[in-house]
């Protein structure tokens, strides 16, 4: 694994739960719920916060950006969300919900200098990565900057997030993992308990069948748990996926980059201490080891 991989590992560990937070945060509920959505469960907000960036979006774009979702889930929301409130709409309110999370989260550091340090260092790492095959980190750059450093700092880190995920569907694909398969495998490795993926939708027969094929390939044993050969391929599912998003961070510059981990660090903390993710994540940042 190259210095640069490694970084891009590193800087997604300090930038996605960053992002994560509207997508969790009391703030944006609320913002949601004054928009209309039914917030009894996070999906409608979800779908609708992170679909946004691509526009009035019909379920078949975005059963494909998520990849992962069942397209039956993904049709019970999009294009759904969209009846709602408008795509503009969403993305305003998706703003104004990052900027009352992390001012009530970290009050005036959010005006700091520092602040304004890791916004000029954050967009410049994301105004540098290349969107060709990555539709939502291009979406998301597309859309103008916010002028307040916490809001650059988020608006970066989303296209990062997104960024790495669009090159991560790639790893999977070039893996030959279809979308379900994609979670078998990965929870097989204990990424994540299975329970943990019951919101992508997908029923108790696809994700049998799933764990059939990749038994077949020598993926999975009786147990459900990854071979050796299965833990072989996510690894290189993973090592693939950091290898994809370590262009923004080759350019940025390892000295650079490292400073911004520990500008970002504040964020990171305001949101861990508010208790704002799930203690185990579906995306196993704490549960997969670092490849090679």
């Amino acid at each position: 694994m190259s210095t640069w991989s490694r970084l891009a590992r590193r800087m997604w560990h300090q930038l996605e739960p960053v992002h994560a937070a509207v997508y969790f945060s009391p703030q944006a509920f609320e913002a949601a719920a004054t928009l209309g959505y039914d917030v009894e469960s996070r999906w409608p907000s979800y779908f609708a916060y992170r679909t946004a960036p691509l526009g009035r979006a019909g379920a078949g774009l975005a059963t494909a950006a998520y990849y992962s979702f069942s397209p039956r889930t993904v049709a019970e929301h999009v294009p759904a969300v969209w009846e709602v409130a408008t795509p503009g709409q969403v993305l305003a309110a998706r703003l104004a919900a990052v900027d009352r999370t992390y001012r009530d989260l970290m009050g005036g550091k959010v005006d700091g200098p520092e602040a304004a340090e890791a916004a000029e260092l954050a967009r410049r790492a994301a105004e540098s990565v290349t969107v060709a095959g990555r539709p939502l980190a291009a979406a998301n750059l597309d859309l103008p900057w916010p002028e307040e450093p916490h809001l650059v700092v988020w608006r970066a880190a989303t296209v990062l997030r997104e960024h790495r995920g669009d090159g991560h569907l790639a790893a999977l694909q070039a893996a030959e993992l279809d979308p379900c398969e994609s979670l078998v495998s990965f929870a097989a490795i204990g990424a994540a308990p299975v329970a943990n993926f019951a919101g992508r939708g997908w029923s108790e027969q696809e994700w049998a069948a799933a764990r059939e094929r990749l038994a077949g390939r020598g993926l999975v044993g009786p147990d459900g748990g990854a071979t050796g050969q299965g833990r072989a391929l996510r690894e290189r599912v993973e090592l693939m996926t950091d290898e994809l998003a370590a262009q923004p961070w080759r350019l940025l510059g390892e000295e650079h980059a490292e400073r911004l981990a520990q500008l970002v660090s504040p964020f990171l903390g305001a949101v861990f201490e508010a208790g704002l993710l799930p203690m185990t994540s579906t995306l196993g940042i704490t549960t997969v080891a670092t490849p090679g």
